[in-house]
């Protein structure tokens, strides 16, 4: 815990530093919501196809991060503004393509969540 899934847009498969971003989003957002390093994980998702607004060229990266429950609306957002910065910051501009960044954070049942390591 935190999970953290980025979804991005398959033009900017040269553009996003995915390793140097998960790390950065470890570091950061671990020690923000009171988590170890160790535990944070992040998954990548290429997107091949999507379609913004009126279909003109445009590329997305959507991050959601999942924290267990228990957090307050005030970190949650903190955590939605250190983590768009942080991939504002490993993302390359691709000329003649916009790009939307999203970014949620969501709650993880703290009742049901569970982990082992083997």
């Amino acid at each position: 815990m935190p999970q953290i899934t980025v979804e991005y847009s398959a033009e900017l498969g040269g553009a996003l530093d995915r390793r140097a971003l998960a790390l950065a989003l470890h570091r950061t957002v671990g020690p923000l919501v009171s988590a170890e390093v160790e535990a944070v994980k992040t998954r990548f998702r290429q997107i091949e196809e999507s379609v913004i607004g009126d279909g003109s060229p445009a590329a997305m990266v959507h991050v959601r991060i999942g924290l267990l429950t228990g957090r307050s609306v005030e970190l949650k957002q903190e955590v939605g503004r250190v983590g768009i910065g942080l991939v504002r910051d490993h993302l390359k501009p691709v000329e003649g393509l916009p790009t939307q960044l999203t970014l949620e954070v969501y709650d993880m049942d703290r009742d049901q969540y569970q982990k082992v390591v083997v």
